[in-house]
């Protein structure tokens, strides 16, 4: 058969009755309804909640918001501490916007916790949305997530389509394209599925037999309800959908970074534009190395240009590979002597001297993270060195 096979062997709006009573009766033996796992999904007193109960919405925003880039598995430790930070609507529209940023410190996709807060200041005086047009209208909400909002807080007819809902549906239809091209006819399918007297439920049948049945590389295809209905299991390889476009390499970059220190033994960090990729975090000063160029050149540079100050580059401290989505990065970071220069933040926010063990007040990327740990090591080191010396 065609890799793109073909989507006539199963039309699931046609067949949604029978496709909807299979997923249940799976799902209510073998869903993820666990409290430990889920517990945004659970009623106070700890059961799932029956049709007509509600569900708190603050809980169920926070962790659909999360739920977005981030697998479940690594979700549920940083929603427990947010809650715990911010256990009101109140609590977390009063916080400040650094604060916010350190509880999501390490998840990522970092835009995401500044919406938030955004979000949260906007609701404050009003009511919880209850439509799928009152939460598309708040930062960093899309049908998705409004969808999985509703649905879960008030068990709300809306459908969802996250990344294992489309890769559910596109093996059902074995679909000849890409489900981003497709967007429109996906929601079609996936609202024509939704099962409207349990649509909390449906959902989270959806989204568990994609996480634990339906998965990307090693799809359990006999334990899965809707084996008989499948077009992709039929053409006898399901990993080939969904289909996908060729991916380019992704374009590589060195990045030279100065750790610049002052005769204080203050550190020098400066904040991210919000807009843009790790918007608002902190960061070590650096940016590309030019073709040609020593590593020690471009630090010194960098902070010429980006600081207007004046370095000695020293000894190299660390140095990190880091991928993003759409790039990979080598960062070479270097402890570097303040010379001369006023820092100014021709590139940034603000620019700020802090003591080395301060910096766990500021929100970093992960990369930074780890530049940090070398510093502290360092530090660490250099005062056992002069201990030692002054005990000979």
């Amino acid at each position: 058969m065609d890799q793109r096979g073909s989507s006539e062997h199963c039309d699931p709006s046609a067949t949604a009755p029978g496709l909807r009573r299979t997923l249940l009766a799976w799902w209510d033996v073998n869903g993820r309804k666990d409290p430990a796992l889920k517990p945004w999904m659970f009623t106070k007193d700890g059961r799932w909640p029956e049709p007509n109960e509600e569900l708190s919405v603050l809980q169920c925003w926070i962790a659909e918001v999360m739920l977005q880039q981030t697998q479940l598995s690594v979700v549920l430790p940083y929603w427990q501490r947010w809650m715990e930070a911010f256990p009101s609507l109140e609590a977390l529209a009063a916080a400040s916007l650094q604060k916010v940023r350190l509880q999501w410190q390490g998840l990522g996709y970092y835009s995401r916790a500044r919406r938030l807060h955004e979000a949260a200041q906007m609701v404050l005086d009003q009511s919880w949305p209850r439509d799928l047009e009152g939460w598309l209208a708040l930062p960093g909400i899309g049908r998705t997530t409004a969808g999985g909002i509703l649905s879960s807080a008030f068990n709300a007819a809306e459908p969802i389509l996250d990344g294992n809902v489309r890769r559910v549906l596109a093996r059902l239809k074995a679909h000849p394209s890409p489900p981003a091209r497709d967007q429109a006819l996906f929601w079609q399918v996936s609202e024509a599925l939704l099962d409207r007297r349990r649509p909390r439920d449906f959902n989270q049948a959806l989204m568990d037999l994609g996480a634990t049945v339906c998965t990307p590389r090693h799809p359990n295809c006999r334990c899965c309800p809707w084996i008989g209905d499948c077009a992709a299991y039929a053409a006898g390889d399901p990993t080939r959908w969904p289909v996908t476009d060729d991916r380019k390499p992704l374009p590589f970059q060195v990045i030279g970074v100065g750790v610049v220190l002052n005769a204080g033994g203050d550190v020098l960090i400066d904040q991210r534009l919000e807009e843009g990729l790790l918007g608002g975090l902190w960061e070590f000063p650096g940016g590309k190395q030019e073709e040609g160029e020593a590593i020690s050149e471009c630090i010194a540079r960098e902070l010429r240009e980006e600081l207007s100050i004046e370095v000695r580059v020293g000894e190299e401290l660390i140095c990190i590979d880091h991928a993003y989505s759409h790039k990979k990065l080598r960062f070479v970071v270097h402890l570097c002597t303040w010379l001369s220069g006023d820092p100014q933040p021709l590139a940034s926010q603000q620019v700020r001297w802090v003591r080395p063990s301060d910096l766990a007040d500021y929100p970093f990327p992960a990369a930074n993270a780890r530049i940090i740990e070398a510093l502290l090591g360092k530090f660490n080191d250099s005062d056992q060195a002069g201990a030692s010396r002054s005990a000979a």
